[in-house]
């Protein structure tokens, strides 16, 4: 084999070398692998506290309304005074006149075209502390179908001012008596010695054997 033949042979070796280690390196490039920071789909999912949120207790009417100036509660009236009127024999708006609400069966003001779900909720019942308070919390819940579509007072203290207000407008309702203070739990006497411990001084009634 002559030179000029080597020659050829070997640069056409080193030419596929060189290209191929080329398209390795340039695919390498291309394609390069990323490390996924997060695998899959991150789904947000909201933590709630532990053992969820404390259940709101009803108050105790007899106490708080009595203590409540029915001034606050027509300050958030105004709230409501776009569709309701509070005045005895005052007209009908959006919604019901409201004077002598306390006391009455629910859907039954004269004048008023009711919605079907507020005449089924009022068959028997008359609106009460704690029927308006659930009301006035979340009007559709309490009462499906209702045609209030007011998103509630979330907050007690002013369904408590409401309620104190509305109580001043002719109601018929009487204020609920005061519930009564729970007793404090009785401590165990000081000298009450611990189920089956030995009595004081180490004296029993045991008789001696004979």
């Amino acid at each position: 084999m002559s030179d000029l033949t080597f020659n050829k042979i070997a640069g056409g070796v080193l030419v596929v070398g060189l290209t191929i280690f080329g398209l390795r390196e340039l695919s390498g490039m291309v394609f390069e692998s990323h490390e996924l920071e997060k695998p899959g789909y991150a789904v947000a999912v909201q933590e709630t506290p532990e053992g969820g949120p404390a259940a709101e207790v009803a108050p105790d009417w007899g106490t708080v309304i009595p203590a409540t100036d029915p001034a606050l509660g027509q300050a958030v009236s105004a709230k409501c005074a776009s569709c309701h009127t509070f005045t005895p024999g005052g007209p009908n708006g959006t919604g019901p006149n409201l004077y002598g609400t306390m006391g009455k069966q629910p859907g039954t003001h004269p004048g008023f075209a009711y919605s079907d779900g507020m005449k089924a909720f009022g068959q028997g019942k008359v609106w009460t502390f704690d029927e308006l308070d659930q009301f006035l919390k979340a009007p559709q819940k309490h009462v499906q179908g209702t045609k209030m579509t007011f998103v509630g007072l979330k907050k007690q203290e002013d369904r408590i001012a409401m309620l104190s207000y509305l109580h001043s407008l002719g109601s018929t309702l009487p204020i609920p008596a005061p519930k009564p203070a729970a007793a404090p739990a009785e401590a165990p006497a000081a000298d009450a010695a611990p189920e089956g411990a030995p009595p004081p001084n180490g004296v029993t009634d045991a008789k001696p054997a004979t």
